[in-house]
């Protein structure tokens, strides 16, 4: 009985084995048959092609809602040249100081004339009196010619004095404001400066920078609030440089109470009266690839170009841009990496096949 048992209990291991072996056999092919079609079924779908020499995207309207592909048309814009420099707010003080004692000189100057013109009148009487039988003696004459001659003195003296500060408001100021310093009649100009309605600017252009010209303007900002943007007026050109910007130096003058002396600030002012034309490109259309800024532009309902732009100019919220690229060319500006990564999938996919 018990080998009966020992029998049955083998042949049915025999059996399992055979079916397990057959099972694997025959499970094998079709295993295989069914990767091979799970792997076509999945495969993913080439959405690059090149037309005329440019690599085309595609993406269906429903892949670009799903993938948030969002796109925006370029808006027309002009562009003049300009270049943007530093400068600072400066300090009259000294130019009042050397106003007051030009002027008080100049005062001194009216009264020694006063003087001299009544001691020439006196001289002149005691003269003919001296040669009227000698009605004033020659020592009170000599004591008048004197008196007339240290006038006269005392006025080439402080002539010389008042030139002297004059040469110096010069050197220091120019000429355009040492001739609002000197004018004893307050210029408004002048004035608005004193009184702290305006403040006068002195900036750095580059040497080869065009000179500016009269009743020109630029733009300046506080290098810590570089949006608080106000116009200023040319003044002059300004005889003294910066000590550490190298260039040529002009005065500008500008109305604001934001500005105070020794604020530094910076400057834009236009190289050129002509305007370019062209778009802006928006900050968030543009990726980077290989060091370069690109762009997407839509060419069609479900089509895709990678466009090369330059970002020498940053305008507000973008670039300016004059190119290949016109206003209302839809680019793309959301997504724009998405479409990158497809378009480098493509490229090794291909390189694959090879």
């Amino acid at each position: 009985m018990n080998r009966k048992l020992a029998i049955i209990i083998g042949l049915q291991a025999f059996l399992i084995v055979v079916l397990f072996w057959l099972l694997a056999f025959y499970g094998k092919d079709e295993f295989e048959a069914m990767s091979e079609q799970s792997e076509e079924e999945i495969e993913t779908i080439n959405r690059v092609a090149n037309k005329d020499g440019a690599t085309i995207i595609s993406i269906s309207p429903a892949a670009q809602k799903q993938s948030d592909i969002l796109t925006s048309p370029l808006k027309a814009s002009s562009h003049q040249a300009s270049i943007s420099t530093y400068g600072n707010v400066v300090s009259i003080d000294s130019l009042i100081e050397l106003r007051n004692r030009y002027l008080a000189v100049k005062s001194e100057i009216d009264v020694l004339k006063a003087t001299l013109s009544h001691d020439k009148s006196e001289f002149e009487r005691l003269k003919a009196l001296n040669q009227d039988n000698k009605n004033v003696s020659d020592k009170a004459l000599a004591g008048a010619a004197a008196n007339t001659k240290s006038d006269e003195t005392k006025i080439t003296a402080a002539e010389s004095n008042a030139k002297n500060i004059s040469d110096s408001i010069r050197q220091l100021w120019g000429d355009t404001l040492a001739q609002h310093a000197i004018n004893p009649r307050t210029s408004d100009l002048l004035q608005a400066l004193i009184s702290n309605k305006r403040v006068l600017i002195q900036t750095t252009l580059p040497f080869d920078a065009a000179e500016p010209k009269q009743n020109s303007s630029i733009m300046i900002a506080p290098t810590a609030a570089p949006s608080h943007t106000m116009s200023a007026q040319y003044v002059s050109p300004a005889p003294l440089t910066n000590s550490t910007i190298q260039g040529k130096t002009y005065f500008y003058h500008a109305v604001t109470n934001e500005l105070r002396a020794g604020m530094q600030i910076n400057a834009t002012t236009a190289t050129s009266s002509k305007k370019s034309n062209g778009v802006i490109v928006p900050n968030n259309a543009i990726i980077w690839y290989a060091g370069k800024p690109w762009v997407y532009q839509k060419t069609g309902a479900d089509q895709f170009s990678r466009k090369p732009i330059h970002t020498n100019i940053e305008v507000d919220d973008g670039w300016f841009y004059q190119g290949h690229l016109k206003a209302n060319d839809e680019v793309v500006i959301s997504g724009a990496q998405l479409l990158l990564s497809e378009e480098f999938k493509s490229q090794i996919m291909n390189e694959n096949d090879d």
